[in-house]
């Protein structure tokens, strides 16, 4: 019988899963996947996120901002190869090659960090997940907030902490 009181409170203070945030982030992964652009991410990227060393095919909603910076959400059309890559990549032409230069992060439905790699003219690196977080959440919430803006149906499911996030995120873009 003393066992039971423990056992409730136990329940009580576990973590509440973030069923909103998955669920927003579900809507912007199905929002991509029936109206994105057909595209795939390169091979040495697809191996360095750990998704293959394959080219990944995806399917793609990309913006870009007043400085030359594509926000892009990518979802892999590979059904071996599950997961969201979003990047934030600044596309260089000089005389002798055409390259990108930014972060990019692989997630899944429930918005779970799973890697960030810094992106340059040398190739790509993983970074420590904590390096970027905050970009990351950001440019989450600008996706949910485009989705929200094409979508009214979807305006009325979000909170105003993703309303205040996806706000901050567009003075966060570099």
């Amino acid at each position: 019988m003393a066992l039971i009181p423990v056992a409730l409170l136990a329940q009580s203070l576990a973590p509440t899963p973030r069923y909103s945030d998955q669920a927003e982030l579900s809507k912007v992964e199905g929002w991509v996947l029936s109206q994105g652009a057909v595209e795939s991410i390169a091979p040495e990227l697809a191996a360095i996120l750990g998704v293959g060393s394959d080219r990944l095919p995806v399917k793609l909603k990309s913006y870009r901002t007043t400085d030359g910076i594509s926000l892009g959400f990518a979802v892999s059309t590979n059904p071996r190869q599950e997961g969201i890559v979003l990047s934030a990549l600044k596309t260089i032409a000089d005389k002798t090659k055409i390259y990108s230069v930014g972060t990019a992060w692989l997630t899944d439905r429930s918005g779970t960090l799973r890697r960030t790699i810094a992106v340059d003219a040398s190739g790509a690196k993983v970074l420590p997940d904590s390096s970027r977080a905050a970009e990351f959440k950001n440019i989450k919430a600008f996706f949910v907030k485009k989705l929200q803006a094409t979508s009214p149906s979807t305006a009325a499911s979000s909170s105003p902490r993703i309303s205040a996030t996806a706000a901050g995120g567009k003075n966060g873009t570099k």
